[in-house]
């Protein structure tokens, strides 16, 4: 008895080992996504709270040439890299900044969109330029890459307080009641805002740092990240990237 218990432990092993080896790193022919249901817009909840948004179209057409079902999972953006080794996502796709010490952690696509973050400030603010920040309380979602931004900056020692929130509508939010003096954010999503709500914000001249967007995909999983990047490039030769970003850029920005 002892003998065929062994045995069987030996067959369940053999075939979840099998099984994690997929070649596509999916599941059943099935991803999921990680993304900030709050980052308009690249992802994000409409009035129907629906998630759309650049990134939601960019993956389904993308997963629709992979031959892959998606879904999309919010989650945690502070425990986005956790949430992929753990294999609860199978990718990290919402405006995923492409830094040397993500790179150490996932594997990640060629860049698909170029970006800055900026500082927003109220439309009747005296703030003009970043040295204006100085002795002011600056707000920015905790551990996004406004942050490294920021700390990269001299500015950063000058400030008054910064606080951290779990999205950029929070931050925002804390802006418009005069909580905040600034919030340093991904310009995409800033731009967004302002045409939601003209004569509210507006951009200082100077930005922080340019950065470019990337898909994530976790370490070890080349296979899938392979298959990613041949449907991205597809995408581009035939237009349906171009497609995807004029409907919601007014223009095509994604990068070959």
């Amino acid at each position: 008895m002892k003998k065929n218990a062994l045995l069987v432990l030996f067959m369940i092993m053999v075939i979840a080992a099998l099984s994690g080896c997929s070649s596509s790193g999916s599941k059943d022919g099935k991803l999921v996504i990680g993304i900030d249901d709050k980052f308009a817009p690249m992802g994000f909840r409409d009035e129907n709270n629906e998630i759309v948004g650049f990134d939601i179209d960019y993956a389904r057409a993308a997963a629709e040439k992979m031959g892959k079902e998606i879904t999309f999972q919010p989650i945690d953006w502070s425990a986005k890299e956790s949430e992929l080794n753990s294999g609860r996502i199978d990718m990290i796709w919402n405006g995923y900044t492409i830094t040397d010490e993500r790179k150490e952690k996932v594997l990640f696509t060629k860049p698909y969109l170029e970006n800055s973050q900026v500082v927003v400030v109220l439309a009747d603010s005296a703030i003009s330029k970043l040295e204006d920040l100085a002795g002011k309380e600056v707000g920015l979602q905790s551990l996004s890459s406004a942050a490294d931004a920021l700390n990269a900056n001299p500015i950063k020692d000058q400030i008054a307080n910064l606080s951290e929130f779990p999205d950029n509508v929070l931050a925002l939010t804390d802006l418009k009641t005069k909580r905040l003096d600034g919030v340093v954010i991904d310009e995409v999503v800033a731009r967004y805002y302002m045409s939601k709500e003209p004569n509210t914000f507006k951009l200082l001249d100077e930005s922080l740092a340019p950065e470019q967007y990337g898909i994530g995909i976790k370490k070890g999983n080349e296979a899938l990240l392979e298959l990613l990047q041949k449907a991205l490039d597809e995408m581009n030769n035939d237009g349906t990237a171009a497609k995807i970003s004029t409907k919601w850029f007014g223009e095509n920005k994604v990068l070959k």
